[in-house]
């Protein structure tokens, strides 16, 4: 699927969120990323932020590993605050860019199979806000100053190596920090693009 663009689109906003160790990775080396399972508190305030999205962008690993809440239903034998993030994340409608994916499952799912430099702005004229899952999609919209908002969840682990949650490419991103919480251990810490302003409207040139 490749998606159509509009002009003078008014943009939204594309926010990154994952919990990270003290010393900024998301996953071990081996891809573990068990030591991020949230609290019952935690996970409640994800269930209140990702139903504040209108859209979900997910890369295929993510897109894999999520596609177990599509199995819980009112029936299932699992705390009612999972069964309301299933809810959520069944009626929100999720982009997954994948080039090695031939077909996606899952309630209101699409693959796409673009660039994201050509597809996530597209996105952004199309829904109000975002979010992205996952660190190697969240590092290639970064390369093109695509995500507006981070909100980074730091867990009382150091991994000593595995995947950062910020690429290590050598580019500056400055960040103003807009609000803060605690969940045990855990330290929420949110931050927006200092050059990101919300409601941001695009422009075409003049032809």
């Amino acid at each position: 699927m490749r998606l159509d663009r509009s002009k003078g689109a008014r943009l939204g906003d594309l926010v990154y969120s994952m919990t990270m160790s003290v010393d900024g990775y998301v996953a071990t080396a081996d891809g573990d990323i068990s030591w991020t399972a949230p609290s019952p508190e935690l996970h409640r305030f994800h269930n209140e932020r990702v139903a504040a999205q209108d859209a979900e962008i997910l890369g295929r690993r993510l897109y894999e590993v999520m596609l177990t809440w599509e199995a819980i239903d009112e029936s299932s034998d699992v705390p009612e605050f999972m069964k309301d993030f299933a809810r959520i994340w069944k009626a929100l409608p999720k982009y997954v860019f994948s080039r090695t994916l031939s077909g996606v499952e899952g309630t209101n799912t699409v693959l796409v199979g673009g660039d994201v430099v050509d597809e996530v702005p597209a996105l952004k004229e199309r829904h109000s806000v975002i979010g992205i899952g996952g660190a190697t999609l969240a590092a290639a919209c970064m390369a093109h100053d695509l995500i507006d908002e981070f909100q980074v969840f730091v867990g009382p682990a150091a991994l000593g190596g595995g995947l950062p949650f910020f690429p290590s490419d050598g580019r500056r991103v400055d960040l103003e920090l807009i609000e803060t919480n605690r969940f045990d251990e855990i330290a929420y810490l949110r931050y927006r693009r200092r050059s990101a302003s919300p409601g941001a409207v695009r422009r075409e040139p003049n032809r």
